[in-house]
């Protein structure tokens, strides 16, 4: 397993629409070794998720720290070829930071509650909803899945500062806790 160097804002590679995995290649070690990678990556630059695009892998592959289900300690979440369904048009805004935007962080509006269906790393077929702080993130990471950065989707660029300036002088937009 490797720690592997994240793409930054820049790199082609982070605007290429991710392909799919074929089911029959999800047991391959190589398809389990990138996701160790990917773990152990995220986990080095303290990310709350990480997309397979971010190290330099077009493969449809997202992995999070899921610790959104209260009692229930934090756990790996692993989505392969995702879907997303809006179930709602209402809105949450939050602010969102990027392994591949460092530094940054701002306010985007997505929707607040989603179903999900996707492949585990064991190749099956996984669904469930998702809602506020949630569902965010697993937008934000099936974002680069397509191509797509936070940045492209904030509403009001004077929302967009340093990390540091957005702690210090941005009040959060959104006063859903994201809880489930």
């Amino acid at each position: 397993m490797a720690i592997r160097k994240v793409a930054l804002m820049g790199h082609p590679i982070l605007r290429q629409v991710a392909q799919p995995v074929p089911e029959k290649d999800i047991s391959s070690e190589a398809i389990q070794t990138l996701i160790q990678d990917m773990v152990e990556t995220m986990v080095e630059y303290d990310g709350r998720g990480l997309a397979a695009p971010q190290i330099h892998v077009s493969l449809q592959i997202v992995v999070m720290i899921w610790d959104f289900d209260p009692g229930v300690e934090p756990y790996l979440k692993v989505l392969i070829n995702p879907e997303i369904e809006p179930l709602t048009q209402e809105t949450s805004t939050f602010p969102e930071g990027c392994l591949s935007v460092p530094g940054l962080q701002g306010d985007v509006p997505r929707p607040n509650w989603i179903k999900v269906r996707a492949l585990d790393q064991k190749g099956e077929r996984i669904g469930f909803e998702a809602k506020g702080f949630a569902a965010t993130v697993i937008q934000h990471e099936c974002d680069h899945l397509l191509g797509k950065l936070y940045i492209d989707r904030i509403a009001d660029l004077s929302r967009l500062a340093f990390t540091k300036e957005y702690g210090r002088y941005l009040k959060p937009l959104s006063d859903d806790d994201g809880s489930l």
